[in-house]
């Protein structure tokens, strides 16, 4: 059951949302997944019998909010972070396009989301939830409160107008290299349809470059077009030598458990964390 003290906790944080949110409440509410009474209902404090615990469940899970009783995880600013944040940044601004693969467990989805909850206008995609050319769009219609659930093309103008209409909107597509290739020739012909008005990024582990690297080497169709969107070249922060990038998430480690945990044996952590911050966020800092 969802208590009153995780409501509060959600509505804390669908206020943040909502002020990074460019369309009306209406819009907003659909990309809650929920009505506009609804919405105006909890946006007012009132939350008795108005969602169910479901949708409460939803709503936390779209804000990234912790339902649970673990603390919540502080936001370090490692070199990773500061180089994806001001990357995002910079596209966003100026509606370019960049494509960053590196390791896994470097904290490219922790920038993305904090970028994403953190800023107007930007949009989240963790493709392999949505891998289709379908789920895709509508996914990307829904989360910006126009109409998904019409005939594709409708949604597809309808998504692209909206793109258009909007101060500097930017989408971050995550685990991109799990898109099927007719959802990745879609992202080529939305980048077409809304270019100098939108700014993207495509991120993902080194399986997303070697795809990217094999469709341009075996001439597939869309795939030296997607990488000139994109910037047409693969960024990443961590050293190619694999003692040097070992040491480099060392060092990222101990910045994250520094500023969570001061009081734990950093040294222990570095020890079994197998130079991954996601093994330390999700395991070690839960101990």
């Amino acid at each position: 059951m969802i208590t009153d003290s995780v409501k509060t906790k959600i509505l804390a944080a669908l206020r943040q949302s909502r002020r990074n949110f460019a369309g009306s409440d209406a819009r907003y509410a659909i990309s809650l997944g929920i009505n506009a009474a609804q919405y105006s209902r909890i946006k007012n404090g009132d939350t008795e019998k108005v969602l169910s615990d479901a949708m409460w469940m939803s709503i936390a899970r779209k804000l990234n909010v912790s339902i649970g009783h673990l603390d919540e995880i502080i936001t370090v600013e490692t070199p990773a972070f500061v180089y994806l944040t001001t990357q995002f940044q910079i596209c966003q601004q100026n509606a370019s396009g960049m494509i960053f693969c590196d390791v896994a467990g470097v904290g490219k989805t922790h920038a993305a989301a904090f970028y994403s909850k953190n800023n107007k206008n930007v949009i989240y995609i963790d493709c392999s939830q949505v891998k289709t050319k379908q789920r895709l769009i509508r996914f990307l219609a829904k989360e910006l409160g126009v109409n998904h659930t019409g005939k594709y093309w409708d949604v597809y103008d309808e998504l692209c107008f909206y793109l258009c209409s909007i101060p500097k909107p930017f989408l971050i597509f995550d685990e991109a290299g799990d898109l099927k290739y007719e959802a990745f020739m879609e992202v080529k012909s939305l980048c077409n349809k809304v270019k100098g008005m939108c700014g993207w990024a495509m991120i993902g582990a080194n399986g997303l470059q070697a795809k990217l690297e094999s469709g341009i080497n075996n001439r597939k169709l869309g795939y030296e077009e997607m990488f000139d969107r994109f910037g047409g070249r693969v960024q990443r922060i961590t050293p190619e030598n694999k003692k040097e990038r070992d040491q480099f998430m060392d060092e990222q480690i101990a910045l994250i458990v520094k500023a969570n945990a001061p009081d734990k044996d950093i040294r222990r952590i570095i020890a079994t964390a197998n130079h991954s911050t996601r093994r330390v966020v999700d395991i070690e800092l839960r101990k």
